[in-house]
């Protein structure tokens, strides 16, 4: 995200001087966000990647919502240093996403449908663990789970949804830690939503027509 209006600006400079045709620029801006901005063409990319990875995607004004989320969390990963993650960790990701297709042909027809490349992807996924791995560090520690939301999660969820498909519940102590990171991640999730619509109402932002940007 950082750096994408220097980049915008370029590209028009290239433009005004004869370096790039006309017909090849096809990026806006979607949305100003401090100094920064957001393009169009971040939109219609992580559309392609949520199609990618889950078979649809958003609307352009849910996906530019979840930019601006991005946004922040990227700049105050940024500003306390965070570490990125490993490499081991992004491959072990690129693999987790093939392995949610049935088979590697399906994924690389997916792949080559949605006109991302291996390169492009794995940017994508890095980019996707950077931030979620921050939002863990941050709001974990303060996500409180006891003995009684684990049972009362056991009682209306675990068990009610086995037998309606037919299975035998597991024992709520084969299924304690199973249930125990349900409910940090369910926490970290309302946590995270609070602080982002908090910090987004302190920032300059104004949102484009996106959604008649088709």
């Amino acid at each position: 995200m950082m750096r994408r209006g220097f980049i915008f600006v370029v590209t028009a400079l290239l433009v005004a001087a004869g370096l790039l045709g006309a017909q090849e620029i096809v990026d806006r801006v979607a949305a100003r966000i401090e100094n920064d901005v957001i393009l169009l063409s971040s939109i219609r990319e992580l559309g392609r990647y949520q199609q990618l990875a889950g078979g649809k995607s958003e609307s352009d004004g849910q996906l530019l919502d979840r930019l601006i989320d991005q946004w922040v969390v990227r700049t105050e990963a940024e500003a306390s240093r965070f570490p990125h993650p490993s490499n081991e960790d992004i491959e072990r990701g690129c693999a987790n996403l093939g392995k949610s297709f049935a088979s590697p042909a399906e994924y690389e027809a997916r792949k080559r449908q949605s006109g991302l490349s291996d390169a492009k992807v794995r940017a994508m996924v890095a980019s996707q663990l950077y931030l979620t791995n921050y939002l863990d560090s941050r709001f974990r520690p303060s996500v409180p789970v006891d003995s009684k939301a684990i049972e009362d999660f056991y009682k209306t969820g675990v068990v009610p949804l086995a037998k309606s498909r037919g299975q035998e519940p597991p024992t709520l102590e084969a299924a304690h830690d199973y249930i125990q990171e349900a409910l940090v991640q369910r926490g970290i999730t309302e946590q995270a939503d609070r602080w982002l619509k908090e910090s987004r109402a302190r920032l300059h932002l104004e949102k484009m027509m996106v959604e008649r940007a088709k």
